[in-house]
């Protein structure tokens, strides 16, 4: 990914001066991580711009669910969850450089943007209903083969 934030200065053999997006940072090289390691199954928090107008953004708590190496665009795929107003989706986002008004940081293991009962009582009421419309299609179709023969008798 394109890092044109990020500018380094040389201060000494142990410190750097790190600018990002305009704020300079003196950091100590033999004390420095890095911050942000991604794989399979990290926790992040995806902040989204709304598909509504104006300039609101929203966060959902996701999980890296893989990469793709691809030569031109590598990408980050992302699952993450979409809940509101008694509604859960699982969305899918694929996350690289062409992306737009999307941000993906590592999630603290204190953000718990939802709970695991809840998303699965949610999903399990969706399987419900889903086999529900099943059935009513089947027995429309048992129906309609049982009872709608005249229409099709001299056809035959």
């Amino acid at each position: 990914m394109k890092n044109g934030l990020v500018k380094q200065e040389l201060n000494s053999p142990n410190t750097r001066i790190v600018e990002v997006a305009g704020i300079k940072m003196e950091v100590d090289m033999r004390r420095a991580v890095k911050v942000e390691c991604y794989k399979v199954g990290t926790k992040v928090r995806i902040l989204k711009k709304s598909s509504s107008y104006g300039e609101e953004y929203k966060t959902y708590g996701g999980v890296i669910i893989g990469f793709d190496q691809f030569v031109k665009q590598p990408s980050i795929l992302i699952a993450y969850l979409k809940s509101s107003y008694g509604d859960t989706e699982i969305e899918f986002l694929t996350f690289n450089d062409e992306t737009k008004d999307v941000e993906i940081c590592i999630a603290d293991d204190n953000f718990i943007p939802f709970q695991k009962a809840t998303v699965l009582e949610i999903l399990s009421n969706k399987i419900v209903e889903a086999e529900q419309h099943l059935l009513e299609a089947h027995a429309k179709k048992e129906y309609f083969e049982k009872n709608f023969n005249e229409y099709f008798k001299e056809a035959e």
